[in-house]
């Protein structure tokens, strides 16, 4: 159920402090912390502290976090001087997600290709 957080969840145990991150940033509904597979030189996934397993679900139902997600996602890349900068929701194993917690991939630092792989 949307909300409701598998106990093998990843991100929540991050959000808890059961699992180390670099944190980078962490308001009252999201946290930010750096990937550790890094795919830029700014790599940075800021989620949702309440667990929805995609964007989709986030939005649908609790759009005001969802918009706070990318509220954070900007304040994160100013806080980083990334002057451009891409961000990425991937939805379903398919699309190469691979932690059902929302989440948005901050990307920059580099000059990044379109279409991306």
């Amino acid at each position: 159920m949307a909300g409701e957080a598998p106990a093998d969840c990843l991100f929540c145990k991050i959000i808890a402090g059961e699992v180390p991150a670099t944190v980078v940033r962490e308001t009252d509904t999201t946290f930010a912390f750096r990937d550790i597979n890094p795919q830029a030189p700014a790599h940075i996934l800021v989620i949702p502290k309440v667990h929805h397993p995609d964007a989709a679900s986030l939005a649908a139902a609790e759009p005001q976090i969802a918009a706070d997600v990318l509220r954070e996602a900007g304040e994160v890349a100013a806080e980083e001087k990334l002057e451009s900068y891409r961000l990425v929701f991937n939805t379903g194993s398919g699309a190469g997600q691979t932690v059902f917690h929302a989440h948005v991939h901050l990307l920059g630092g580099r000059g990044l290709q379109w279409p991306p792989g």
